[in-house]
């Protein structure tokens, strides 16, 4: 067994991965490694780098850049030009990130599932019952991005956002092992909730992007702010920003978690189920009827 391998297997036994990451200053350390990431030295970049690799399948073959000018510019890298293929299909809405599909399928009512035996309500998870409304019997998907995964995030559809709302919190870990550990662990943790009228039909849908421990930063091109820890407000942000299907949104800092609400009308597309790899552009959602 490799020393790599023996790193794993440790941090991989339930009870030592939610104490490592969870059990901890989770904010004083989300604050340390957001500075600490940015520092601009090839000795602290490379070393960096290197750890992240011992306990992550990093590829970065598909990066726009080889070279990085520090641990927070590789995580939050661009990709090559087409990288990121985008279903053309007008009716069918694309995954905004790469990522792991989690808890997905139908909303009952107004009530979603975080993990097995784990609800908790959009209402909660939005800070707004009218919103929550608006998805009564919809679906939605549970997107992870690992801290590997690439950590951008696109429209999934022609659409126009006009409000963001932010909501302040903790910085749990949003891995399988925190979630089937802490109830109601989404609506805990900081996110920005996006909600975008589509072109094709004037449907709503729901971008929720939640941080974590060692992330709790997002950055939106059209919001001129860094939604992080520090960040006082106004939690409501107006914005007119039309975006073309899969133009970059923004991204996490680090790695985190996208859930997508849809209204009544729209359903997950075939073969999207727990534990499915996805990829941004490819196909998510689409029309009931087809």
């Amino acid at each position: 067994m490799t020393a790599r391998e023996l790193l794993l297997r440790i941090a991989l036994q339930e009870d030592v991965n939610f104490l490592l990451t969870n059990r901890v200053p989770r904010q004083l350390l989300t604050r340390f490694m957001g500075w600490f990431s940015r520092i601009e030295r090839p000795l602290v970049r490379d070393a960096s780098i290197a750890a992240w690799r011992l306990f992550a399948d990093l590829d970065l073959s598909d990066a726009r850049r080889s070279e990085f000018r520090s641990l927070h510019d590789c995580f939050t890298r661009e990709l090559k030009e087409g990288a990121r293929p985008i279903d053309p299909r007008p009716a069918v809405l694309t995954s905004p990130c790469d990522g792991i599909v989690g808890a997905c399928g139908a909303i009952a009512g107004v009530a979603v599932v975080q993990a097995k035996g784990f609800p908790y309500t959009l209402a909660d998870l939005l800070g707004d019952g009218a919103a929550a409304e608006r998805y009564r019997g919809g679906c939605y998907a549970t997107l992870r991005i690992t801290s590997s995964m690439y950590h951008r995030f696109h429209s999934p559809a022609d659409a126009v956002v006009r409000e963001v709302n932010y909501i302040s919190g903790d910085t749990w870990n949003v891995n399988p092992i925190a979630l089937a550990r802490i109830e109601r662990l989404f609506c805990k943790n900081e996110r920005a909730a996006i909600e975008m009228t589509l072109d094709d039909g004037g449907q709503p849908v729901m971008l929720v992007a939640v941080a974590a421990i060692l992330v709790a930063g997002i950055r939106l091109h059209f919001a001129d702010v860094l939604l992080h820890l520090r960040y006082r407000g106004p939690n409501r942000i107006a914005c007119e920003a039309r975006l073309a299907k899969g133009e970059e949104m923004g991204w996490f800092e680090h790695g985190s978690t996208i859930i997508v609400f849809a209204p009544r009308g729209l359903r997950l597309c075939e073969g999207i189920g727990e534990g499915v790899r996805v990829r941004a552009g490819e196909p998510l959602l689409r029309p009931a009827m087809t």
